[in-house]
């Protein structure tokens, strides 16, 4: 249901009627909850709002968050936990468990049919068709989804587990649990388990038979993929995680051993990158800018104790490592807009993606994943620089320079004073005036000037230089080639407008020139400020996005952008806007 995005229609701080009601409904849905635990669950006075969103088929659902966290949500009448929660109460329903697999097909969208089921030595838990069901992987409790039972747990152990048996409502790593704090499941032991009923035994053994006799292929809504292939996948898993054991006789727990730093970092390089396709960027992330890749996917995707520097491996810029990576029709790289490439296409199904192992996060990484859940980004170096127009290239000829040249400005006072020296224009009686000859002039003279203005002091004259030429400026993302474009770069531009409905809106423009993906950016400002939030296309802007944020957030923007992100204030216009301490936003 929230495998691709959804969009919030509302997001209010719930009434204290509705909380008392909620709390009543918890009680009554979830039996098993004590009054302290639905106490826990819903809070008398902590912060707690109604989100109510349309997912992408048209579903109605009404969301419940606590703490910044989906806690509960509500589809035609009916109510139901979400991951977070069952990770504070993973007994809350009955759970089935299966493969790690496995899960990348649930995340997609898929149902889990019985063929993926492992069954216990204690035989399935007990259910119902129509009974609400949670989904745990081999060994960890913590559950990674929550379903539909699609038969009781007899009909399973009678079809020879075959068919479909579970529908599946919302898992891991999908867009419900995405608006949250993103954080990993805990680690929960395996119960132990008494010992089995004789017929749940026998249940157990003829299921287990059926499993290894009868099925040819694990099917996932539609999608069938050999148990040889699973098999395979599992068994590099297997010599992966080997590999990383320095317990396990004759391999080498170091895999960088004998290789040059430049040969570590190609493959630390590669890694994340397939990592982050494999794990992190979905079909509605494309079209993605390059720098967003980096700064938001690849740097997260970094063992722990290693940092990637695109600069040490042998590529040097992001730019030639992605076509590389073109070359060999991973992805798709494109300049949507001058100057600034995105990648437009992926194929998943590409040997290298398919093939590449996931590495388990060590625990250390695990506990220090909620901190830091907010990717890094890097903020661009930008220079402003000036450019030769037609009128002023007999002034820089002389240098070697000719109309449109790009010069920095510490080019342009050397060429300056060059070119005084050149031609003896320094005054001989107070060397702080320069002499105008007629090219000096016409280039930096009005019209009104050429025949009363005759000397000028250095700073005058470097001052009126630089204004008669064209603004320029160059702009460096970390581990990629400089882009330098004509004119003056834009401000991130933050607006307040009001709606028909009276309400405030803010409304931020240009957030892609600086390298931000404003999808990202919606996402968090959604859950910081708590508000519904948009994406759509900027008014009068080529191919470039603006976010619109439900109520006056200016403050939590000019947090993000200045704290967070490390942007200098004067490339962010709007700050003032921010609503005064006392007033209500």
């Amino acid at each position: 249901m929230f495998a691709k995005a959804f969009r919030v229609k509302s997001n209010t701080a719930i009434k204290g009627s509705d909380r008392r009601k909620l709390r009543a409904d918890v009680t009554a849905v979830f039996p098993t909850l004590g009054t302290d635990q639905v106490s826990e669950l819903i809070p008398g006075k902590e912060e707690l709002n109604i989100v109510r969103l349309y997912a992408h088929r048209g579903d109605a659902v009404t969301v419940y968050v606590s703490g910044g966290n989906p806690i509960l949500f509500e589809l035609e009448k009916n109510l139901y936990p979400t991951v977070y929660t069952l990770w504070s109460y993973p007994d809350l329903l009955p759970t089935f468990t299966t493969w790690p697999l496995v899960l990348e097909k649930l995340v997609g969208g898929a149902d889990l049919m019985l063929p993926g089921l492992v069954v216990p030595p204690a035989g399935l838990p007990q259910v119902q068709k129509g009974d609400l069901c949670a989904i745990a992987l081999v060994g960890n409790r913590a559950p990674v989804a929550i379903g539909v039972a699609a038969m009781s747990t007899a009909e399973m152990l009678t079809s020879g587990l075959k068919g479909r048996g579970f529908s599946v409502l919302h898992t891991y790593q999908d867009h419900l649990w995405r608006s949250g704090e993103k954080s990993s499941p805990p680690s929960i032991a395996p119960l132990a388990l008494d010992p089995p009923d004789p017929s749940e035994e026998k249940g157990s053994v003829q299921a287990n038979a059926a499993l290894q006799g009868d099925m040819r292929h694990l099917t996932l809504e539609g999608e069938e993929e050999e148990v040889g292939e699973v098999q395979q996948r599992c068994a590099e898993k297997s010599l992966s995680e080997a590999a990383e054991d320095p317990s396990v006789g004759g391999l080498n727990p170091d895999p960088t051993d004998g290789k040059t730093l430049q040969e570590q970092m190609d493959e630390l390089l590669e890694r994340c990158f397939l990592h982050a396709l494999k794990c992190r960027l979905k079909k509605a992330d494309l079209p993605l800018l390059t720098s967003t890749l980096l700064g938001s996917h690849m740097f997260s995707c970094c063992p722990e104790g290693r940092q990637l520097d695109v600069k040490k491996s042998s590529y040097k810029k992001l730019s030639k490592f992605l076509q590389h990576m073109q070359q060999e029709q991973i992805i798709q790289v494109k300049e949507l807009s001058q100057g600034v490439e995105s990648i437009v296409a992926v194929d998943w199904k590409h040997p290298r993606i398919t093939s590449f192992v996931i590495p388990e996060p060590s625990p250390t990484s695990q506990t220090v994943q909620e901190g830091s859940r907010e990717q890094p980004y890097h903020p661009p170096d930008i220079k402003s620089l000036y450019c030769v127009p037609a009128s002023m290239t007999l002034l820089f000829q002389e240098s070697g320079h000719k109309k449109g040249s790009i010069l920095e400005g510490g080019e342009v006072r050397t060429i300056v004073i060059s070119y005084a020296k050149k031609h003896d224009l320094v005054d001989a009686g107070n060397k702080n005036l320069v002499k105008l000859d007629p090219i000096l002039c016409d280039c930096i003279l009005e019209k009104n000037e050429q025949h009363t203005v005759t000397k000028l002091p250095w700073d005058s004259l470097l001052s009126r230089c630089l204004e008669k030429l064209q603004p320029a400026y160059r702009v460096t993302f970390p581990g990629q080639e400089p882009i330098v474009k004509k004119g003056k770069i834009c401000p991130i531009d933050i607006t307040l407008a009001q709606r028909a409905s009276n309400k405030k809106v803010t409304v931020v423009r240009n957030l892609e020139a600086y390298g931000l993906d404003p999808y990202s950016v919606a996402a968090i400002l959604q859950q910081r400020c708590q508000a519904s939030t948009t994406v759509t296309p900027a008014p009068g802007a080529k191919d470039s996005l603006q976010v619109q944020i439900q109520g006056n957030q200016v403050h939590h923007l000019g947090r993000l952008l200045l704290d967070e992100y490390q942007l200098p204030r004067k490339y962010i216009q709007g700050l003032e806007k921010a609503p005064k301490h006392g007033k209500k936003k």
